[in-house]
Formats: structure tokens, C-alpha cells, sequence
């Protein structure tokens, strides 16, 4: 998808349709975002070499003393976790193969892991700005609306419980054959150096309360990406090579917002409040915003269906949490709804997990209209 979107930026860049300043602008908004991304997906990929979530996950194993079911509830927790703190994409690339490994290990039907981690990874995603790449986005217009991390927390933290707890109670459902059995506990792996499994878990125990302290998160990221890429060039230099940036991610994020501005510059705008509306106040405006928001997000990547709505949302804090719902919770329904979903299925693959687009569709299907409804309701209780 990277050189698409890669190429999409390039023709509206050679065709003029952008024009230069306006592209600047654009990488001017986003370049906090940007360094944020690299920073955490370091982190990230720092602590997994460290083998923090696998040790993490095989804990869980131990503490649930052999029960499907406890461990899948530890198994949400961290999800839930992971996505709130370190963004969905972590969970989505990191956690997933962990947990898939371990399902395989412990003869339980991968597939119950599988979507708990992606659909934890978009519903979890709602609580903190750093929590997914369209919440920090949304902070440019919270900002011109007078609107700081307070604000965003209170409109934000009962639709993202709602939405947790509907994925939960659907997860169930869904696979409460898987959740009934049983499984032999296994051995906790061993730590090959326990400076960096500790100084690697340190950092990422550090990042939640720094992300919600009010500093700009490009901060705390970037310095926790700085503090890992020390000690492991020191201790294991050989994790500190140019695998870790996310390039094709960066590339995937720039083509997408260049496209979306050039869109939106032409008139879109205009067509999206048509579908969307721009009555506020009742039930049913609501759930229009945030469905159209999901429809879109599901049909072009939830990257790109946000910035094309923002213009639509931007006018109270309220509209913009119901476009974070649509694009966030909603884009469960398609495997390219999210860069997150992409990611999970190569690593889906790479572990010999088949997910074909009609089964993720159906049980997306089964999700996607009561999350989105439970989680506006949730927002209209404030």
C-alpha cells in the first residue's frame, strides 16, 4: 500500500493540483506525528528484541492456571493496554504474533487471539491522543477550539470504556466454544539480558504517564527511543539497525494527507457534510456522523477518511469525538481499514493464521454496529 499512496502524492505534487505551499502546510501539521510514530514504533520494536511482551504474554499464561479463559481476559487487559499506551499499531504488529505462538503452544484455536488483538487495537484506541494517529490529528482542531488534554479525556473516556466492553462481551460471543477449555501451563521464557528486558520495560511503564502529563508526546517518545537506541548500542548493537524506522509507514501517512488535502481543496468537503450532515444535538445526527465516518474509513483507510471529515467535525469538540468513534472503532469491517488491520494480517500469515476478507467481514459485521452504537450512546451520557 506504501508506494500507492506514495505515488498519489507524487502526481498530485507533479499535476499542480496541490500546490506547494499547501503541501507544505500539510507536512508542517503532521511532522509532530511523524516524529511521534518513528519514536514509539522504535520503542516498540526495542522492547519486543527485549522480549518484554513475550514475557509478558507467557505471565499471563501462568496467572490464568491453565483456563482459556482467564488468559484471554489477561490477554485483553494487556491488548487494551499495549493499544492505549504504545497505539493500536503496536498492538496489531507486536502483540499479535506473541499471542498467536503461544495459542499454537497451548493448542488453543489461534483465531480467538487473533481478533482480540485487532479489534482491541481499534477499539482501545480512543482514550489517550497517542492511543492512534487520528487522535493526535484531532488535537490541531482541539486546540483551535480551545480544547486541551482535560477535554479531550473527558469527552474521550466513556465511549472508549463502552467501546472496550462491547468488543469484550462480543469477543465472548463469539468464541465462547474456544473459551471453555483448558491448557497445560508452560515455562516462562528465559531473559537473555535482563538490563535491557528491565531498562526496555522501564521505558514503555514510563511512557503512559508522561503521554498524559500535557507535554507535546513527540517528547517523551522520542526521548524514550533515545534512552532504548543508547543501551542497546551498547549491550546488543546488532537490534540497533535501520529495520526499526517505520519508512514505509511514514511514506504510507505523507502520500495519504497529500492526497486527502488535494481532495478536500477541490470541494469534497462540501460533498462529505451533504452524506455526514451537520446537525448536532440528537441520536440519530450522531450515529450518521459516526457511521459515515466508519463507511469511509472501511471503503479508503481510517487515515484518510479522517482528514477528509475533519473539516466536517471541526466545529465543537463533541462532533470531533464522534469522528474519532466512526474512523477508529468502525474500521473493523475491511482488512484495509486501518493500517493496523494490514499489518495484522502479514503477521496473521506469517504465524500460519488464515484470515480470509468474508471472515473477518461477517464477524466485523457483528461488531462494528454495536460498538459504534454503544459508544455514542456512551458520549451522549456526558
Amino acid at each position: 500500500m506504501w508506494w500507492l499512496s506514495a505515488l498519489g502524492g507524487l502526481s498530485v505534487l507533479a499535476s499542480g493540483l496541490l500546490g506547494l505551499d499547501d503541501a507544505v502546510h500539510v507536512l508542517e501539521r503532521i511532522a509532530s506525528v511523524l516524529v511521534f510514530l518513528v519514536a514509539v514504533t522504535i520503542i516498540a520494536g526495542l522492547a519486543d528484541s527485549a522480549k518484554v511482551f513475550d514475557v509478558a504474554a507467557r505471565e499471563a499464561a501462568h496467572l490464568a492456571r491453565g483456563r482459556t479463559w482467564r488468559l484471554w481476559l489477561l490477554v485483553v487487559v494487556l491488548a487494551t493496554a499495549l493499544t492505549i499506551v504504545l497505539s493500536l499499531d503496536t498492538c496489531a504488529v507486536l502483540l499479535t504474533p506473541v499471542v498467536l505462538a503461544m495459542a499454537r503452544q497451548l493448542s488453543i484455536p489461534p483465531k480467538l487471539f487473533a481478533f482480540t488483538t485487532v479489534w482491541l487495537a481499534g477499539t482501545a484506541s480512543l482514550l489517550l491522543p497517542v492511543s492512534n494517529l487520528t487522535n493526535l490529528l484531532a488535537l490541531h482542531r482541539f486546540d483551535q477550539l480551545g480544547l486541551g488534554l482535560g477535554d479531550y479525556l473527558a469527552l474521550s473516556w466513556r465511549p472508549a470504556v463502552a467501546a472496550v466492553l462491547v468488543t469484550v462481551i462480543v469477543l465472548a460471543a463469539l468464541f465462547h466454544r474456544d473459551l471453555r477449555r483448558a491448557y497445560v501451563v508452560p515455562k516462562t521464557p528465559a531473559v537473555d539480558d535482563k538490563v535491557l528486558f528491565w531498562g526496555a520495560a522501564g521505558v514503555c511503564l514510563a511512557l503512559g504517564p508522561a503521554f498524559v502529563s500535557g507535554v507535546e508526546v513527540a517528547w517523551p517518545a522520542s526521548a524514550g527511543a533515545v534512552v532504548l537506541l543508547g543501551l542497546f548500542a551498547v549491550r546488543r548493537r546488532a537490534a540497533v539497525n535501520w529495520s526499526l524506522l517505520p519508512w514505509r509507514l511514514v511514506v504510507t501517512v505523507v502520500g495519504l494527507f497529500l492526497v486527502v488535502a488535494t481532495l478536500t481543496a477541490h470541494g469534497f468537503e462540501q460533498r462529505l457534510a451533504d452524506v455526514a450532515g451537520t446537525a448536532s444535538g440528537g441520536l440519530l445526527p450522531d450515529l450518521r456522523l459516526a457511521g459515515t465516518a466508519a463507511i469511509g474509513a472501511n471503503a479508503v483507510d481510517n487515515l484518510p477518511a479522517y482528514l477528509a471529515m475533519e473539516p466536517v467535525a471541526a466545529a465543537e469538540g463533541r462532533r470531533m469525538m464522534l469522528l474519532l468513534i466512526g474512523v477508529n472503532c468502525g474500521c473493523l469491517l475491511t482488512l484495509w481499514g486501518s493500517l493496523a488491520t494490514l499489518l495484522w494480517r502479514d503477521r496473521c500469515r506469517t504465524a500460519g493464521v488464515h484470515i480470509s476478507w468474508w471472515s473477518f467481514l461477517w464477524r466485523g459485521a457483528v461488531l462494528v454496529p454495536l460498538v459504534l452504537a454503544g459508544a455514542v450512546l456512551a458520549l451522549r451520557l456526558g
